[in-house]
């Protein structure tokens, strides 16, 4: 019998902690248990995490590169574990979830949770406003919250049954996806990380504090001291607008994006 309902998010720039703030809370609703919510986005957030049997848990993280991002996905695989319900979440920029929903449901499974749903939603595309902008929008919102009610009342009889084999589709240990230019290239930017208008820039610490990755300089903030993952935590939170990419190899990228993936994409709800 499911007692309480847990939403977690890894959500730099908040698509993800809308859609598992929602599917949580109605599932919540649905069973009437207390819901609660962790956000491992900051390093802070990572510490370890164990659920019992009669816990259901929604897990949401964005798709980087066709899968979980790479430098989240060993905290998931080694500090998130129960013995309950899991629905697997991943949030799309309108391109494609590729991989990524089969690496959580992968992942969860291994570390003691009965897969018994999942789910791939498209939210606006980290890199630009131009695809799938706004979303999720209420409209979006209220799909992934019925999903979620559906998946409540199919586990209040107290049986939790997983999802077929196979269902997921994907491959868990597949390649990433290899980012293309407008030539059709592979663009190359692993490197990359924001410059900054030094006129507009007022140190104000904001980039530094919502960086994932730690990797922001507070009294430098042009200086990247670690990974840049490319989420744009710190340039869509600036007050000031004074971040932005300049690498022309993850300029050409984004253009090709915009120029292919525009149409409005489909959500999966399984089952």
């Amino acid at each position: 019998m499911i007692r309480e309902v847990w939403g977690l998010w890894f959500s730099p720039c908040g698509n993800v902690e809308k859609l598992i703030r929602a599917m949580a809370a109605a599932a919540g609703e649905t069973l009437g248990v207390p819901v609660m919510y962790g956000d491992f986005t900051l390093p802070a957030g990572r510490t370890d995490r164990r659920f019992g049997p009669e816990a259901l848990v929604f897990v949401g993280t964005p798709v980087y590169a066709g899968r979980v991002p790479n430098k989240l996905a060993p905290y998931i695989a080694g500090h998130i574990h129960g013995e309950g319900a899991a629905v697997p979440v991943v949030c799309f920029g309108n391109r494609a979830f590729d991989n990524a929903l089969a690496e959580m449901a992968d992942i969860l499974g291994k570390n003691g949770f009965t897969v018994t749903a999942a789910a791939a939603a498209p939210g606006e595309h980290a890199f630009t406003a131009a695809l799938a902008a706004g979303r999720p929008t209420e409209e979006d919102l209220a799909e992934a919250a019925q999903f979620a009610s559906r998946t409540a009342e199919r586990l209040a009889s107290g049986r939790i049954d997983p999802l077929p084999a196979g269902a997921i589709p994907g491959e868990a240990d597949a390649p990433y996806y290899t980012p293309l230019g407008l030539d059709g290239a592979p663009a190359q930017f692993l490197r990359a990380a924001p410059a900054v208008d030094e006129q507009e820039c007022i140190r104000c610490g904001v980039c530094a504090s919502v960086c994932p990755m730690g990797s922001v300089d507070r009294l430098d903030p042009a200086r990247t001291n670690g990974v840049c993952i490319k989420c744009h935590a710190c340039i869509r939170k600036c007050p000031m607008q004074a971040r932005y990419f300049a690498d022309p190899a993850f300029l050409s990228h984004r253009a090709m994006l915009e120029a292919h993936y525009a149409r409005p994409a489909a959500p999966l709800y399984l089952p």
